[in-house]
């Protein structure tokens, strides 16, 4: 039989063991990192995951019970959203962690990106020192609604599916630093692969918004500005 204090620790890594229950499927820390982007209706994480709506439900109800996110019900949408700062945080320490443990995470990354000629990026230290120089334009293409919930100071929001057609708006005698969810987010790869083809002298930034969070870096929230300013 076990001793109190056997069924106290029992009972305490059981809980803990919810959180890892949850977080175990790929497609469930996808949402989870999509959500650190801001809200979300079901519709919207199916069709951004490439998942179904009945999947993606599913998910993220195994999520709402390790009480990871919350939803909020407006007539005949579902919004969700991370429970808590501190869901962001966990998220980012878990990536961080597989990054520093595991090889393969290097490898899958680079088998990616190397073929495609991005692996040259920008840290957020030197795209600071550049923005408070003026002299670097900063894209967000991201979805709108990702950045009107937060976004780098001074970036303007081109979403990727609309920068073709407003690449008359970026000055050429600027660098170019495109940014989207995170070192594993494909846009601003796709976004710099276009502005490259085009003339322009584009960069990667690695970091999204959740990591400047992390570091305590000031975020804007707000509607895109209209146009580009010196």
């Amino acid at each position: 039989m076990k001793t109190p204090a056997a069924r106290f620790k029992t009972a305490i890594y059981e809980q803990l063991a919810r959180i890892g229950k949850a977080v175990s499927s790929p497609g469930r820390l996808e949402l989870l990192d999509l959500l650190s982007q801001g809200p979300r209706t079901v519709e919207m994480l199916a069709h951004q995951t490439g998942q179904s709506v009945a999947n993606t439900s599913h998910h993220l109800q195994v999520l709402r019970r390790a009480r990871l996110v919350e939803a909020e019900k407006a007539g005949l949408y579902v919004t969700y959203r991370l429970a808590d700062t501190a869901v962001s945080t966990f998220f980012l320490d878990l990536r961080r962690l597989a990054e520093s443990r595991l090889a393969e995470v290097e490898q899958v990354t680079r088998q990616y990106l190397e073929g495609r000629g991005a692996l040259e990026s920008v840290g957020s230290d030197e795209l600071l020192r550049r923005v408070r120089h003026g002299d670097v334009t900063i894209l967000d293409v991201r979805p709108q609604e990702e950045y009107r919930a937060g976004h780098v100071p001074g970036a303007l929001s081109v979403p990727l599916s609309e920068l073709k057609k407003r690449l008359a708006e970026l000055p050429k005698d600027r660098e170019v630093v495109a940014y989207c969810r995170g070192p594993y987010c494909v846009m601003a790869i796709e976004a710099v692969e276009l502005l490259r083809k085009r003339g322009f002298r584009a960069y990667r930034m690695e970091q999204g918004v959740t990591d400047w969070r992390a570091r305590g870096w000031r975020l804007e929230t707000g509607e895109p500005r209209k146009g580009f300013h010196r």
